[in-house]
């Protein structure tokens, strides 16, 4: 087993949901943090500890991202994180894995299952200040899931003629992880 930490510059989670009834509006959060005790050979025994800057939620559209960070949604000013905890991880295949934890969105937590692809490790370099001080090994890892927002008390929306709604309710979630070797137990 190793203690890997997520590098925040090359990790990054995404957010996607159904707007207006007709299309969808993708998100993303870029400083996140955390450590994962991880082995590829007893995946099993890993567990993972995710802490999500709510604060830095982009869509690209100012307003709109104001509005998702007020009272209406995440509430970051009484809640600027987001946070995923797991001690429980099931093999589903040769890199595929089931990963079962508690998922705190508005200080609600709810349990979630993140389908996680182990996409390899590799010896790469470490720039700093223009110069390498490697090597370094990296893992990459994608996982998904969908949560209800209104689970996690997430529950603003207003009507549409002829019964829609200007959102919808099921979030997809996708996680790009980078997470770099800090040391072997």
């Amino acid at each position: 087993m190793a203690r890997w930490t997520f590098e925040p510059g090359h990790t990054a989670a995404e957010f996607c949901v159904r707007h207006m009834m007709v299309t969808y509006v993708r998100g993303h959060f870029k400083n996140i943090h955390g450590t994962l005790d991880f082995g590829p050979a007893h995946p099993q025994a890993s567990s993972v500890e995710v802490v999500i800057d709510a604060t830095t939620l982009w869509t690209g559209e100012p307003e709109r991202d104001a509005h998702l960070r007020s009272s209406d949604f995440l509430d970051v000013e009484n809640h600027p994180r987001i946070t995923f905890r797991s001690p429980n991880v099931e093999l589903i295949g040769g890199h595929d894995y089931l990963v079962t934890g508690d998922l705190t969105i508005r200080g609600v937590s709810r349990q979630v299952k993140l389908n996680v692809r182990y996409l390899g490790q590799w010896e790469t370099p470490w720039w700093e200040d223009g110069v390498d001080k490697g090597p370094k090994t990296r893992a990459g890892f994608i996982a998904t899931t969908e949560i209800n927002r209104h689970d996690f008390g997430v529950s603003w929306n207003a009507p549409l003629d002829k019964g829609g709604i200007v959102v919808g309710d099921i979030v997809e979630i996708t996680i790009d992880a980078e997470a770099i070797l800090e040391s072997d137990f």
